[in-house]
């Protein structure tokens, strides 16, 4: 053979080397993927559903502000009734509420923390003496400091449309 072709013969063959070098390289990066505590547990789970994957619960609750007071104080007729407390009222929109209605702007809606749907509160404003009785169908406020949001037509109800937000007392009316 000459020279030339005893060359060529080695270049082909150190190509043909490297290649087959790096196809078992990645053949065995590929296997001990597959092998990791990882791909193990992603194989395992595939057929459950992505609720039972989740293991810690999502932590809402972090953003909610304190509760309000609630105490009970008996009244004339001797049943208990809640206590009225004080803190800051936003006014919200939304498109759907935590109790599954359709949330709409005209009703005189609230959103509350705590308080069971369909509680009914009295909302006064602290400033201006302006109250209006609403009827919590929603979770919330989501702001810390905030104890109740209010829809639009209640907000405007209570004249804090310009102000956005407002200190009010609240007040379980039934």
């Amino acid at each position: 053979m000459s020279r030339i072709a005893r060359a060529e013969t080695a270049r082909i063959s150190f190509a043909t080397s490297c290649r087959l070098l790096l196809a078992v390289a990645g053949a065995a990066s590929l296997a001990a993927c597959a092998q990791s505590p990882v791909g193990r547990q992603k194989a395992d789970l595939a057929g459950v559903s992505r609720q039972a994957v989740v293991e810690r619960p999502h932590r809402v609750a972090a953003l909610h502000p304190r509760p309000i007071s609630r105490a009970r104080v008996p009244d004339a007729t001797g049943e208990a009734k809640q206590a009225a407390s004080h803190g800051v009222a936003s006014f919200y929109s939304d498109t759907e509420t935590a109790s599954g209605e359709r949330f709409d702007k005209n009703e005189l809606t609230a959103a509350h923390p705590t308080l069971p749907f369909g509680t009914k509160l009295r909302v006064t404003d602290t400033n201006s003496g302006r109250f209006v009785t609403v009827r919590v169908n929603d979770r919330g406020p989501y702001v810390r400091g905030r104890v109740v949001d209010i829809s639009p037509s209640a907000a405007e109800a209570l004249g804090m449309v310009d102000k956005g937000i407002t200190n009010v007392r609240l007040e379980v009316v039934q």
